[in-house]
């Protein structure tokens, strides 16, 4: 087994800092501000589509956009704050996304408004690596466990309030305009997240470990940067663009290949004595490696759960947009409470809380395949999947925030912003390949049978994915034992 890779004397620096549960408030703030937008469009599409006259294609590409220019400045930008001060980057992506929150608010025509959804994903790719790396990088043991819980319950909230808060928001500007306050809402929070970060972030804004030997642009890795980029950039394309033809498959071979040339440009680089964009070295640390593995195939299928279900009891039970969001509201507070409850306990019981997450996941999607078969074929109430997606929630909030102060224990923190932007690349990609899959095998499904049918075999993909997932931690926790009778 590798050792991990030791951490640099200014690891231990920042721990004791007076202002750090101030600091995790503003990022808290950012990352409420851009997941609640993320959930308040997809109430706000069908307007949207009414406001603009858009074309399916345009709606499309609200969403695609967005995802594609996140997934692809994660890595650099978490780099880039490593090396040159998270503080800053977090505030130019608050600032960025703010203003591109502005501008496709007032958007007068469908090319506008995906132009500014194009510029709020680069803000969120530059703000949220910065969140992570400052956690791990103010926070320190049972504290910092803590504080991925409370990153973990501001996911859950902002889940659950953006459905509705979009709903209500519509409702109030009318069908033709409701859905421009879904993006103006963004503006107060982001205004106050930034006067805040410049009240209370340190000067300079954040502190930096000093790499020997770099200097200029050689620091930032731009080639490193420009072939992850374009591997990131070819293998989502295909995924998201509804509208592709063929050909554009080709791009997924291109991708990988450009994975492999940026592999053998990071070892190439290190070998030079610079230093690169990634320490491919954290992929020997089994917690790392495992971690990453366990999200990105949770995030494989747990994403699509929440696109089929809304699809579902609109199209095939006849809800409505604001019914449908309400489905989730319990499992979305659950997730809350149990990424709070998880993550003061995470360095008690370790991969253990992650496995118990899983399965909970599990048995609350083996429950909602129940109540939709039982539902179809013996009237029982549809209602009843607040109950079992409630489960589903109390599984997801005990797997995404534990996983993530297990995966990066042991991440120095010089690579603190890159590690996890790796981790967060791979949940994007797990996300938009696993909606493209478990969707299109829906849609396959449907023409032969009934809406449940499809629906329940999109759920045993899921179940299949989760499973795999679960194959993994267990691993993970092998691997544990062995390193702890090993020293």
């Amino acid at each position: 087994m590798t050792a991990p890779i030791t951490q640099t004397p200014h690891d231990l620096d920042y721990s004791s800092d007076p202002i750090r549960w101030r600091i995790l408030m503003v990022l808290l703030m950012a990352i409420f501000m851009s997941l609640m937008s993320v959930s308040v469009i997809n109430v706000a599409l069908a307007s949207i589509q009414e406001g603009l006259s858009a074309s399916q294609s345009d709606i499309q590409w609200v969403l695609s956009g967005y995802a594609l220019t996140f997934g692809v400045v994660l890595v650099s930008a978490g780099r880039a704050g490593d090396l040159m001060g998270r503080g800053g980057f977090f505030i130019l992506g608050v600032a960025l996304f703010t203003l591109s929150s502005i501008a496709a608010g007032l958007a007068p025509d469908a090319q506008w408004l995906n132009t500014a959804r194009f510029v709020q994903g680069v803000g969120s790719g530059l703000l949220n690596p910065q969140g992570v790396g400052m956690i791990q990088q103010y926070f320190r043991g049972s504290e910092r466990g803590r504080a991925f819980g409370f990153f973990g319950t501001t996911v859950g909230v902002s889940v659950a309030i953006g459905p509705i808060l979009g709903g209500m928001l519509i409702e109030l500007g009318g069908a033709e305009n409701g859905w421009r306050l879904t993006f103006l809402v963004n503006v107060p929070v982001g205004v106050l997240t930034l006067v805040l970060a410049f009240l209370w972030f340190p000067r300079p804004l954040i502190r930096q470990p000093k790499l020997q030997q770099q200097s200029g642009l050689s620091s930032l890795d731009p080639i490193g940067a420009l072939l992850l980029g374009l591997g990131v950039l070819a293998v989502l394309f295909p995924f998201v663009e509804s509208q592709h033809s063929k050909l554009v498959w080709l791009l997924l071979p291109v991708g990988l290949l450009l994975f492999f040339l940026w592999a053998r440009w990071e070892r190439w680089y290190t070998k030079r004595g610079y230093s690169p964009m990634v320490d491919l070295k954290i992929f020997a640390t089994s917690s790392y490696r495992n971690g990453s593995i366990i999200m990105a195939l949770y995030f494989l299928g747990m994403t699509s759960v929440w696109v089929l279900i809304p699809l579902y009891v609109q199209q095939g039970v006849g809800f409505s947009a604001f019914e449908a969001g309400m489905v989730g509201i319990p499992s979305a507070l659950l997730s809350a409470y149990s990424a709070n409850w998880a993550g003061k306990r995470v360095n008690r019981y370790g991969r253990k809380i992650v496995i118990g997450g899983l399965s909970f996941a599990l048995l609350g999607l083996l429950s909602s395949v129940a109540v939709i078969l039982l539902h179809e074929f013996y009237g029982l109430s549809i209602w009843w999947l607040l109950l079992s997606l409630a489960l589903f929630g109390l599984g997801q909030g005990s797997v995404i925030s534990p996983n993530q102060t297990l995966t990066l224990a042991e991440v120095p923190l010089a690579y603190a912003g890159s590690s996890g932007a790796i981790m967060q690349t791979g949940q994007r990609i797990g996300t938009s390949v696993g909606i493209a899959v478990i969707t299109a095998i829906v849609f396959a499904v449907r023409p032969l049978s009934s809406w449940p049918i499809a629906v329940s075999v999109g759920f045993a993909a899921i179940i299949l994915i989760i499973l795999l997932a679960l194959a993994m931690a267990f691993k993970d926790l092998r691997d544990r034992r062995a390193i702890s009778l090993s020293l």
